[in-house]
Protein backbone atom coordinates (compact mmCIF):
# COMPACT_ATOMS: atom_id res chain seq x y z
CA UNK A 1 0.00 0.00 0.00
CA UNK A 2 1.03 3.64 -0.46
CA UNK A 3 1.15 5.42 2.87
CA UNK A 4 0.78 9.19 3.32
CA UNK A 5 4.24 10.48 4.29
CA UNK A 6 4.95 11.00 7.97
CA UNK A 7 4.62 14.57 9.15
CA UNK A 8 8.09 15.63 10.10
CA UNK A 9 7.44 18.99 11.70
CA UNK A 10 6.28 19.02 15.31
CA UNK A 11 3.87 21.85 14.75
CA UNK A 12 2.55 20.81 11.36
CA UNK A 13 -1.08 20.86 12.45
CA UNK A 14 -1.80 24.00 10.53
CA UNK A 15 -1.22 24.91 6.94
CA UNK A 16 0.64 27.97 5.79
CA UNK A 17 -0.39 31.37 7.14
CA UNK A 18 -3.73 32.54 5.89
CA UNK A 19 -5.30 29.09 5.59
CA UNK A 20 -7.71 27.41 7.97
CA UNK A 21 -6.77 24.68 10.45
CA UNK A 22 -7.38 21.08 9.51
CA UNK A 23 -10.24 19.20 11.13
CA UNK A 24 -9.29 17.29 14.27
CA UNK A 25 -8.66 13.55 13.97
CA UNK A 26 -9.70 11.44 16.96
CA UNK A 27 -7.64 8.25 17.37
CA UNK A 28 -8.86 5.39 19.56
CA UNK A 29 -6.01 3.28 20.96
CA UNK A 30 -6.61 -0.16 22.46
CA UNK A 31 -3.84 -1.03 24.89
CA UNK A 32 -2.94 -3.37 27.72
CA UNK A 33 -2.90 -2.22 31.34
CA UNK A 34 0.77 -2.74 32.09
CA UNK A 35 3.22 -0.18 33.39
CA UNK A 36 5.01 0.63 30.12
CA UNK A 37 1.74 1.42 28.41
CA UNK A 38 0.69 3.62 31.31
CA UNK A 39 3.93 5.56 30.86
CA UNK A 40 3.02 5.97 27.19
CA UNK A 41 -0.32 7.48 28.16
CA UNK A 42 1.37 9.88 30.59
CA UNK A 43 3.70 11.10 27.85
CA UNK A 44 1.04 11.24 25.11
CA UNK A 45 0.30 14.94 25.78
CA UNK A 46 3.74 15.67 24.29
CA UNK A 47 2.50 14.15 21.02
CA UNK A 48 -0.83 15.98 21.18
CA UNK A 49 0.92 19.29 21.83
CA UNK A 50 3.04 18.79 18.73
CA UNK A 51 0.03 17.58 16.72
CA UNK A 52 -2.93 19.73 17.76
CA UNK A 53 -5.02 18.28 14.95
CA UNK A 54 -4.84 14.79 16.55
CA UNK A 55 -6.63 13.82 19.77
CA UNK A 56 -6.02 10.48 21.50
CA UNK A 57 -8.63 8.32 23.20
CA UNK A 58 -7.40 5.38 25.29
CA UNK A 59 -9.15 2.08 25.88
CA UNK A 60 -7.02 0.33 28.51
CA UNK A 61 -7.87 -3.30 29.20
CA UNK A 62 -6.64 -6.37 31.10
CA UNK A 63 -4.58 -8.60 28.81
CA UNK A 64 -7.13 -11.38 28.22
CA UNK A 65 -9.94 -8.89 27.58
CA UNK A 66 -7.73 -6.84 25.26
CA UNK A 67 -6.95 -9.86 23.10
CA UNK A 68 -10.64 -10.76 22.77
CA UNK A 69 -11.81 -7.22 21.99
CA UNK A 70 -9.05 -6.47 19.50
CA UNK A 71 -9.29 -9.83 17.70
CA UNK A 72 -13.05 -9.49 17.31
CA UNK A 73 -12.80 -5.91 16.08
CA UNK A 74 -10.06 -6.51 13.56
CA UNK A 75 -11.47 -9.81 12.25
CA UNK A 76 -14.89 -8.26 11.63
CA UNK A 77 -13.42 -5.01 10.24
CA UNK A 78 -15.57 -3.09 12.70
CA UNK A 79 -13.11 -0.20 12.81
CA UNK A 80 -13.60 0.56 16.50
CA UNK A 81 -9.84 1.01 17.03
CA UNK A 82 -7.33 3.05 15.05
CA UNK A 83 -4.28 1.66 16.85
CA UNK A 84 -4.11 -1.74 18.54
CA UNK A 85 -1.63 -3.24 20.97
CA UNK A 86 -0.79 -6.70 19.65
CA UNK A 87 2.03 -9.19 20.01
CA UNK A 88 4.46 -11.13 17.88
CA UNK A 89 1.90 -13.95 17.55
CA UNK A 90 -0.75 -11.87 15.81
CA UNK A 91 1.36 -9.66 13.55
CA UNK A 92 2.52 -12.12 10.84
CA UNK A 93 -0.87 -13.86 10.76
CA UNK A 94 -2.93 -10.71 10.56
CA UNK A 95 -0.57 -9.16 8.02
CA UNK A 96 -1.05 -12.09 5.66
CA UNK A 97 -4.81 -11.81 6.13
CA UNK A 98 -4.66 -8.17 5.08
CA UNK A 99 -5.81 -6.91 8.49
CA UNK A 100 -2.88 -4.53 9.11
CA UNK A 101 -1.40 -1.52 7.35
CA UNK A 102 2.29 -1.71 6.56
CA UNK A 103 4.76 0.72 8.10
CA UNK A 104 7.18 0.29 5.20
CA UNK A 105 8.73 2.54 4.11
CA UNK A 106 9.52 4.29 7.37
CA UNK A 107 11.07 7.77 7.53
CA UNK A 108 14.87 7.88 8.02
CA UNK A 109 14.44 9.45 11.45
CA UNK A 110 12.78 6.25 12.67
CA UNK A 111 16.02 4.28 12.16
CA UNK A 112 14.33 0.96 11.42
CA UNK A 113 17.72 -0.75 11.14
CA UNK A 114 18.28 0.01 14.83
CA UNK A 115 15.43 -2.31 15.84
CA UNK A 116 16.76 -5.53 17.44
CA UNK A 117 16.87 -8.07 14.61
CA UNK A 118 14.84 -10.94 16.16
CA UNK A 119 12.05 -8.51 17.04
CA UNK A 120 12.12 -6.75 13.67
CA UNK A 121 12.04 -10.09 11.85
CA UNK A 122 9.12 -11.32 13.96
CA UNK A 123 7.09 -8.27 12.92
CA UNK A 124 7.91 -8.42 9.21
CA UNK A 125 6.30 -10.27 6.32
CA UNK A 126 7.84 -10.21 2.88
CA UNK A 127 10.38 -7.63 4.01
CA UNK A 128 7.68 -5.18 5.12
CA UNK A 129 7.14 -4.09 8.72
CA UNK A 130 3.51 -4.54 9.87
CA UNK A 131 3.82 -3.42 13.49
CA UNK A 132 6.30 -1.38 15.49
CA UNK A 133 7.63 -2.64 18.83
CA UNK A 134 6.89 -0.69 21.98
CA UNK A 135 8.96 -3.05 24.06
CA UNK A 136 10.46 -6.50 23.63
CA UNK A 137 11.12 -9.17 26.19
CA UNK A 138 12.16 -12.71 26.95
CA UNK A 139 12.05 -14.67 30.20
CA UNK A 140 14.48 -14.90 33.09
CA UNK A 141 14.67 -15.82 36.76
CA UNK A 142 14.12 -12.97 39.22
CA UNK A 143 15.09 -13.51 42.84
CA UNK A 144 15.68 -11.73 46.13
CA UNK A 145 19.42 -11.50 46.70
CA UNK A 146 18.96 -10.59 50.36
CA UNK A 147 16.83 -13.66 51.10
CA UNK A 148 19.28 -15.93 49.30
CA UNK A 149 22.17 -14.48 51.31
CA UNK A 150 20.30 -14.88 54.60
CA UNK A 151 19.57 -18.54 53.76
CA UNK A 152 23.12 -19.22 52.55
CA UNK A 153 21.93 -19.99 49.02
CA UNK A 154 23.54 -19.19 45.67
CA UNK A 155 21.56 -18.78 42.47
CA UNK A 156 23.37 -20.38 39.50
CA UNK A 157 23.69 -18.27 36.33
CA UNK A 158 21.52 -20.85 34.50
CA UNK A 159 19.47 -22.76 37.11
CA UNK A 160 17.68 -26.07 36.68
CA UNK A 161 14.06 -26.41 37.71
CA UNK A 162 14.89 -28.93 40.44
CA UNK A 163 17.24 -26.33 41.95
CA UNK A 164 14.52 -23.69 41.78
CA UNK A 165 12.10 -26.02 43.57
CA UNK A 166 14.66 -26.68 46.33
CA UNK A 167 15.24 -22.95 46.78
CA UNK A 168 11.49 -22.31 46.95
CA UNK A 169 11.06 -24.93 49.66
CA UNK A 170 13.74 -23.30 51.82
CA UNK A 171 12.60 -19.72 51.22
CA UNK A 172 8.84 -20.17 51.54
CA UNK A 173 7.84 -18.20 54.63
CA UNK A 174 4.05 -17.86 55.01
CA UNK A 175 4.49 -16.42 58.52
CA UNK A 176 6.13 -13.34 56.98
CA UNK A 177 3.90 -13.42 53.88
CA UNK A 178 6.73 -14.38 51.53
CA UNK A 179 6.04 -17.12 48.98
CA UNK A 180 8.95 -19.28 47.92
CA UNK A 181 8.05 -18.63 44.29
CA UNK A 182 5.45 -16.74 42.27
CA UNK A 183 4.36 -17.96 38.83
CA UNK A 184 1.46 -17.17 36.53
CA UNK A 185 -1.69 -19.07 37.42
CA UNK A 186 -4.45 -16.99 35.84
CA UNK A 187 -5.90 -18.92 32.88
CA UNK A 188 -5.33 -17.57 29.38
CA UNK A 189 -3.14 -18.36 26.39
CA UNK A 190 -1.13 -15.21 27.12
CA UNK A 191 -1.26 -15.65 30.90
CA UNK A 192 -0.61 -19.05 32.51
CA UNK A 193 0.10 -20.71 29.16
CA UNK A 194 2.72 -18.06 28.39
CA UNK A 195 4.66 -19.63 31.24
CA UNK A 196 3.50 -23.28 31.15
CA UNK A 197 4.44 -23.69 27.47
CA UNK A 198 8.04 -22.69 28.21
CA UNK A 199 8.13 -25.04 31.19
CA UNK A 200 6.84 -27.92 29.08
CA UNK A 201 9.36 -27.13 26.35
CA UNK A 202 12.18 -27.34 28.90
CA UNK A 203 10.91 -30.77 29.97
CA UNK A 204 11.23 -31.89 26.33
CA UNK A 205 7.55 -31.51 25.43
CA UNK A 206 5.75 -30.07 22.43
CA UNK A 207 2.16 -29.20 21.56
CA UNK A 208 1.86 -31.48 18.51
CA UNK A 209 4.03 -33.92 16.61
CA UNK A 210 4.99 -33.55 12.96
CA UNK A 211 1.61 -34.95 11.91
CA UNK A 212 -0.32 -32.41 14.01
CA UNK A 213 -1.35 -34.98 16.58
CA UNK A 214 -1.70 -33.29 20.01
CA UNK A 215 0.88 -34.37 22.58
CA UNK A 216 -0.73 -33.00 25.76
CA UNK A 217 -0.94 -36.41 27.45
CA UNK A 218 2.71 -37.26 26.73
CA UNK A 219 5.20 -37.88 29.54
CA UNK A 220 6.89 -34.44 29.28
CA UNK A 221 3.54 -32.67 29.60
CA UNK A 222 2.48 -34.80 32.56
CA UNK A 223 5.80 -34.29 34.34
CA UNK A 224 5.97 -30.55 33.66
CA UNK A 225 2.40 -29.71 34.65
CA UNK A 226 2.55 -31.91 37.76
CA UNK A 227 5.78 -30.17 38.73
CA UNK A 228 4.13 -26.76 38.22
CA UNK A 229 1.05 -27.66 40.24
CA UNK A 230 3.06 -29.19 43.11
CA UNK A 231 5.47 -26.26 43.21
CA UNK A 232 2.78 -23.57 43.41
CA UNK A 233 0.52 -25.50 45.77
CA UNK A 234 3.40 -26.10 48.16
CA UNK A 235 5.48 -22.93 47.94
CA UNK A 236 3.46 -20.39 45.95
CA UNK A 237 1.18 -17.61 47.14
CA UNK A 238 -2.41 -18.29 48.07
CA UNK A 239 -4.93 -17.90 45.27
CA UNK A 240 -2.34 -18.43 42.55
CA UNK A 241 -5.02 -19.02 39.92
CA UNK A 242 -5.91 -15.31 40.20
CA UNK A 243 -2.36 -14.16 39.53
CA UNK A 244 -1.30 -13.13 36.06
CA UNK A 245 1.67 -10.99 35.11
CA UNK A 246 0.49 -7.77 36.75
CA UNK A 247 -0.55 -9.46 39.98
CA UNK A 248 2.80 -11.23 40.36
CA UNK A 249 4.65 -8.02 39.56
CA UNK A 250 2.79 -6.32 42.41
CA UNK A 251 3.49 -9.25 44.75
CA UNK A 252 7.22 -9.26 44.04
CA UNK A 253 7.49 -5.47 44.21
CA UNK A 254 5.72 -5.60 47.56
CA UNK A 255 8.21 -8.09 48.99
CA UNK A 256 5.94 -11.13 48.88
CA UNK A 257 7.95 -13.39 46.51
CA UNK A 258 11.40 -14.90 46.98
CA UNK A 259 11.57 -15.84 43.28
CA UNK A 260 9.63 -15.21 40.11
CA UNK A 261 10.18 -16.57 36.59
CA UNK A 262 8.68 -14.17 34.09
CA UNK A 263 9.27 -11.34 31.65
CA UNK A 264 12.59 -9.54 31.44
CA UNK A 265 10.70 -6.25 31.18
CA UNK A 266 9.91 -6.58 34.90
CA UNK A 267 13.46 -5.66 35.89
CA UNK A 268 13.07 -1.94 35.28
CA UNK A 269 10.07 -1.69 37.58
CA UNK A 270 11.46 -3.89 40.33
CA UNK A 271 14.64 -1.82 40.49
CA UNK A 272 12.73 1.47 40.66
CA UNK A 273 12.47 2.52 44.34
CA UNK A 274 9.41 4.62 43.50
CA UNK A 275 7.53 1.47 42.52
CA UNK A 276 9.26 -1.36 44.34
CA UNK A 277 9.97 -1.99 48.00
CA UNK A 278 12.72 -4.47 47.04
CA UNK A 279 14.71 -2.21 44.69
CA UNK A 280 18.43 -2.91 45.11
CA UNK A 281 17.74 -6.38 46.49
CA UNK A 282 16.88 -8.10 43.21
CA UNK A 283 19.04 -10.54 41.28
CA UNK A 284 18.60 -11.99 37.80
CA UNK A 285 19.58 -15.29 36.18
CA UNK A 286 18.68 -17.10 32.97
CA UNK A 287 15.34 -18.89 32.74
CA UNK A 288 15.32 -22.34 34.40
CA UNK A 289 15.37 -25.55 32.40
CA UNK A 290 14.72 -29.23 33.08
CA UNK A 291 16.17 -31.44 30.31
CA UNK A 292 16.77 -28.81 27.62
CA UNK A 293 17.13 -25.05 27.29
CA UNK A 294 15.30 -25.17 23.93
CA UNK A 295 12.10 -23.19 24.27
CA UNK A 296 12.70 -22.55 27.98
CA UNK A 297 12.34 -18.81 27.39
CA UNK A 298 10.17 -17.00 24.91
CA UNK A 299 10.61 -14.02 22.62
CA UNK A 300 7.78 -11.52 22.77
CA UNK A 301 7.10 -7.93 21.90
CA UNK A 302 4.11 -5.77 22.60
CA UNK A 303 3.66 -3.70 19.48
CA UNK A 304 1.48 -1.02 17.96
CA UNK A 305 -0.39 -1.96 14.82
CA UNK A 306 -2.71 0.01 12.56
CA UNK A 307 -5.77 -1.98 11.45
CA UNK A 308 -6.69 -1.85 7.78
CA UNK A 309 -10.22 -0.96 8.91
CA UNK A 310 -9.21 2.43 10.34
CA UNK A 311 -10.25 5.59 8.54
CA UNK A 312 -7.27 7.47 9.97
CA UNK A 313 -4.29 5.40 8.84
CA UNK A 314 -1.92 8.36 8.36
CA UNK A 315 -2.53 9.85 11.80
CA UNK A 316 -2.46 6.43 13.46
CA UNK A 317 0.83 5.62 11.76
CA UNK A 318 2.23 8.95 12.89
CA UNK A 319 1.46 8.22 16.54
CA UNK A 320 2.71 4.62 16.41
CA UNK A 321 6.04 5.72 14.95
CA UNK A 322 6.37 8.51 17.52
CA UNK A 323 5.71 6.16 20.46
CA UNK A 324 8.34 3.66 19.30
CA UNK A 325 10.99 6.05 18.03
CA UNK A 326 14.51 6.82 19.33
CA UNK A 327 13.18 10.25 20.31
CA UNK A 328 10.48 8.66 22.48
CA UNK A 329 13.08 6.59 24.34
CA UNK A 330 15.01 9.77 25.10
CA UNK A 331 11.77 11.40 26.27
CA UNK A 332 11.09 8.56 28.72
CA UNK A 333 14.66 8.83 30.00
CA UNK A 334 14.33 12.58 30.55
CA UNK A 335 10.99 12.26 32.35
CA UNK A 336 11.46 9.04 34.32
CA UNK A 337 15.13 8.08 34.09
CA UNK A 338 17.04 5.63 31.90
CA UNK A 339 15.96 2.67 34.03
CA UNK A 340 12.40 3.14 32.84
CA UNK A 341 12.91 3.28 29.07
CA UNK A 342 11.11 0.59 27.05
CA UNK A 343 13.53 -2.35 26.81
CA UNK A 344 14.13 -4.91 24.11
CA UNK A 345 13.51 -2.84 21.00
CA UNK A 346 16.62 -0.96 19.88
CA UNK A 347 20.31 -1.85 19.64
CA UNK A 348 21.21 1.74 20.47
CA UNK A 349 19.55 1.41 23.88
CA UNK A 350 21.91 -1.44 24.78
CA UNK A 351 24.89 0.53 23.49
CA UNK A 352 23.97 3.51 25.66
CA UNK A 353 26.22 3.74 28.73
CA UNK A 354 23.63 5.73 30.68
CA UNK A 355 21.14 2.90 30.17
CA UNK A 356 23.65 0.19 31.07
CA UNK A 357 24.51 2.06 34.26
CA UNK A 358 20.83 2.36 35.20
CA UNK A 359 20.04 -1.19 34.08
CA UNK A 360 23.00 -3.48 34.87
CA UNK A 361 20.77 -6.48 34.07
CA UNK A 362 20.44 -5.29 30.44
CA UNK A 363 23.08 -7.66 28.95
CA UNK A 364 21.17 -10.65 30.41
CA UNK A 365 17.97 -9.38 28.84
CA UNK A 366 19.58 -8.99 25.42
CA UNK A 367 21.23 -12.43 25.67
CA UNK A 368 17.90 -14.06 26.50
CA UNK A 369 16.16 -12.35 23.58
CA UNK A 370 18.88 -13.21 21.09
CA UNK A 371 18.94 -16.87 22.15
CA UNK A 372 15.16 -17.44 21.88
CA UNK A 373 14.63 -19.31 18.61
CA UNK A 374 11.05 -19.10 17.30
CA UNK A 375 11.85 -21.38 14.38
CA UNK A 376 13.25 -24.24 16.49
CA UNK A 377 11.29 -23.98 19.74
CA UNK A 378 11.38 -27.56 21.04
CA UNK A 379 13.71 -30.49 21.63
CA UNK A 380 11.77 -32.71 19.20
CA UNK A 381 10.79 -31.39 15.75
CA UNK A 382 7.47 -29.61 15.31
CA UNK A 383 5.55 -28.26 12.28
CA UNK A 384 4.97 -24.87 13.86
CA UNK A 385 6.92 -21.78 14.81
CA UNK A 386 6.64 -20.00 18.15
CA UNK A 387 7.75 -20.85 21.68
CA UNK A 388 4.79 -20.07 23.93
CA UNK A 389 2.23 -20.37 21.14
CA UNK A 390 1.57 -22.29 17.93
CA UNK A 391 2.15 -20.30 14.77
CA UNK A 392 1.92 -22.12 11.44
CA UNK A 393 4.74 -21.58 8.92
CA UNK A 394 3.57 -20.79 5.41
CA UNK A 395 5.56 -23.60 3.89
CA UNK A 396 3.27 -26.14 5.55
CA UNK A 397 0.67 -25.30 2.95
CA UNK A 398 -2.00 -24.71 5.57
CA UNK A 399 -4.32 -21.72 5.36
CA UNK A 400 -3.61 -18.92 7.80
CA UNK A 401 -7.35 -18.32 8.17
CA UNK A 402 -7.66 -20.84 10.99
CA UNK A 403 -4.65 -19.65 12.95
CA UNK A 404 -6.47 -17.09 15.13
CA UNK A 405 -8.26 -20.10 16.66
CA UNK A 406 -5.06 -20.76 18.59
CA UNK A 407 -6.07 -18.14 21.10
CA UNK A 408 -9.16 -20.17 21.96
CA UNK A 409 -7.23 -23.44 22.06
CA UNK A 410 -4.56 -22.01 24.32
CA UNK A 411 -7.09 -20.46 26.65
CA UNK A 412 -9.03 -23.73 26.97
CA UNK A 413 -5.82 -25.55 27.93
CA UNK A 414 -5.04 -22.76 30.38
CA UNK A 415 -8.43 -23.15 32.02
CA UNK A 416 -7.92 -26.89 32.45
CA UNK A 417 -4.47 -26.40 34.00
CA UNK A 418 -5.83 -23.67 36.29
CA UNK A 419 -8.48 -26.14 37.46
CA UNK A 420 -5.73 -28.63 38.32
CA UNK A 421 -3.80 -25.92 40.16
CA UNK A 422 -6.93 -25.05 42.14
CA UNK A 423 -7.34 -28.72 43.12
CA UNK A 424 -10.59 -29.08 41.20
CA UNK A 425 -9.29 -31.98 39.09
CA UNK A 426 -6.16 -34.06 38.68
CA UNK A 427 -3.36 -33.14 36.31
CA UNK A 428 -4.09 -36.28 34.31
CA UNK A 429 -7.78 -35.34 33.93
CA UNK A 430 -6.90 -31.76 32.97
CA UNK A 431 -4.49 -32.92 30.27
CA UNK A 432 -6.91 -35.55 28.95
CA UNK A 433 -9.57 -32.87 28.56
CA UNK A 434 -7.04 -30.51 26.96
CA UNK A 435 -5.96 -33.22 24.53
CA UNK A 436 -9.56 -33.81 23.49
CA UNK A 437 -10.29 -30.09 23.11
CA UNK A 438 -7.17 -29.46 21.07
CA UNK A 439 -7.74 -32.42 18.77
CA UNK A 440 -11.32 -31.30 18.13
CA UNK A 441 -10.24 -27.72 17.41
CA UNK A 442 -7.41 -28.76 15.06
CA UNK A 443 -9.77 -31.10 13.21
CA UNK A 444 -12.38 -28.36 12.80
CA UNK A 445 -9.70 -25.95 11.59
CA UNK A 446 -8.46 -28.43 8.98
CA UNK A 447 -5.08 -29.37 10.46
CA UNK A 448 -6.18 -32.91 11.28
CA UNK A 449 -8.30 -35.21 9.16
Amino acid sequence: MTRIPLLLLAGAAFAAAGTTARARTDLTIATVNNADMIVMQKLAPHFEAAHPDIALRWVTLEENVLRQRVTTDIATHAGQFDIVTIGTYEVPIWARLGWLHSFTPTPPSYQVGDLIAPVRNALSVGGRLYAVPFYGESTFTIYRKDLFEQAGLTMPPSPRWDQIAAFARKLNDPHHQVAGICLRGKPGWGENMGFVADLVNSFGGRYVDMHWQPQLTSAPWRKAVQFYVDLLQQDGPKGATSNGYNENLALFAGGHCAMWVDATVSAGFLEDPKQSTVAGKVGFAQAPYAVTTKGSHYLWAWTLGVPSSTKHAAAATEFALWATSPAYIKLVASEFGWGRVPPGTRVSTYDNQAYLKAAPYAPKVLAAMNSADLNHPTLLPVPYIGISYVGIPQWQGISYVGIPQWQGIGTEIGQQIAAALAGQKSVAAALEASQTDMKRALTQAGYLR
